[in-house]
C-alpha cells in the first residue's frame, strides 16, 4: 500500500500555491509503457528534503510530471530551475493552467515540455532527475542513456532520484549503469513496506 497524503499537507500546499495536483485520475491510462499519473505525496516530499539538498543552482527534471506538483513544490521552497516532462496532453494542459494560477516563488524558473521522455534532449544544465515510476524500464534505460550522453557533451555531477522505486529500475542502475547508490530515505511509519522510500543515485563511488 502506497503512502497517502495525510493530515492537512496536500490541502495546505495546493491552497498555498493556488494549484490543483491532488487528483490521481485513474481513468486516464496512457499506455502499457507509460504508467498512470499519481503525484508524490507532499508528506513524502517533506521527508526527502529534510535530508536531501536542492538549491537555486540546481536544474531538476521531473519525468512524467503529471500536473506539476514536484515542480511547483521545489520552485517555491528552494528556487531551482525545474522542468516537467509530460507526454499526456490532458496533464500537460493542467500543468500550464497551474502555472498560470501559481502564486508561489520562482515561476520564471518553471518550464513544462510535452514530449516522450526518451525523446527529451537533456540540457547541459540539468543535474537532478526525478522518477516516480512513470514508465517501463525499457524507456527508463533510454532516458538514462540520454543523461549519460549529455555528460559526454558537458560533464557535471548528476543524480537520479527514485520514489517508490521499481525493482527493475533499481536492478538496472545497480547492475548495468555507471550510477551507484548515495542515499536511501525510508519514510517513517512505513518501515514494513520496503518500497516506500526514496533512493538517490550518483556517478562514482557510493557515498561520495
Amino acid at each position: 500500500m502506497k503512502l497517502k497524503d495525510k493530515g492537512q499537507s496536500p490541502v495546505n500546499y495546493d491552497q498555498k500555491l493556488n494549484i490543483k495536483t491532488s487528483d490521481i485520475q485513474m481513468g486516464i491510462h496512457r499506455s502499457f509503457t507509460y504508467h498512470r499519473y499519481e503525484p508524490t505525496p507532499y508528506e513524502a516530499l517533506d521527508r526527502l528534503f529534510e535530508v536531501y539538498m536542492v538549491d537555486s543552482c540546481d536544474h531538476v527534471v521531473d519525468f512524467g510530471c503529471g500536473k506539476g506538483r514536484l515542480n511547483f513544490y521545489l520552485a517555491d521552497r528552494f528556487g531551482p530551475k525545474v522542468t516537467g516532462i509530460e507526454m499526456n496532453e490532458t496533464f500537460y494542459e493542467a500543468c500550464l493552467q497551474n502555472l498560470s494560477a501559481y502564486k508561489g516563488k520562482g515561476s520564471q524558473d518553471i518550464v513544462f515540455e510535452r514530449c516522450l521522455a526518451e525523446e527529451y534532449k537533456i540540457p547541459g544544465t540539468a543535474n537532478v532527475f526525478y522518477f516516480f515510476n512513470p514508465f517501463t524500464v525499457d524507456i527508463f534505460r533510454k532516458v538514462v542513456d540520454n543523461i549519460l550522453y549529455s555528460l559526454e557533451l558537458k560533464y557535471r555531477p548528476v543524480e537520479i532520484v527514485l520514489y517508490y522505486p521499481a525493482p527493475d529500475y533499481v536492478y538496472f542502475l545497480e547492475e548495468h549503469s555507471m550510477f551507484t547508490l548515495k542515499l536511501e530515505v525510508q519514510l517513517e511509519g512505513y518501515e514494513k513496506n520496503v518500497n516506500e522510500r526514496f533512493l538517490v543515485y550518483g556517478l562514482g563511488i557510493a557515498g561520495s
